[in-house]
């Protein structure tokens, strides 16, 4: 059996893959030299803190694999990167854990929370980093 490739049949699947490459700077990709890359920049506040009140959290925002915004009440907000890579982090964007007390601490685990078939359901698991207090910068208005 001979198999054929209509070759211009996949021109249009290849020039958005292309399009899509080249609006994606490498810089704008988390890798390990700069696992924040992609995220919101931020002003760092203060030294970084190994728990947080975990009843004080109003909102877990995960950037990245490795990046997860913890916005808390009163609009304080903490970035923890990660010790490494959390498989499937950044595509499901949602994590849980356990604990017994009220704070989230290095090197506590968390777990990827996934979604499979409209049922959740806990996935890898991956070390906090410190909590570093962090403001969100403010794009400057374009001047006239």
């Amino acid at each position: 059996m001979t198999i054929r490739l209509d070759v211009r049949a996949l021109l249009p699947v290849l020039a958005l893959q292309l399009l899509a490459t080249a609006c994606t700077s490498e810089r704008e990709r988390p890798s390990d030299a700069n696992p924040t890359a992609g995220a919101p920049p931020v002003i760092v506040k203060g030294e970084p803190v190994s728990c947080i009140n975990r009843s004080q959290v109003r909102n877990t925002v995960v950037r990245s694999d490795r990046v997860i915004d913890f916005e808390m009440q009163g609009g304080k907000v903490y970035r923890n990167t990660l010790t490494s890579n959390c498989p499937g982090l950044g595509m499901d964007r949602a994590i849980t854990y356990n604990t017994s007390t009220d704070q989230l601490c290095t090197p506590q685990i968390v777990y990827v929370l996934q979604n499979v078939g409209g049922q959740p359901r806990q996935g890898a698991g991956c070390g906090l980093g410190k909590f570093v207090p962090v403001e969100y910068e403010r794009k400057a208005k374009a001047e006239n």
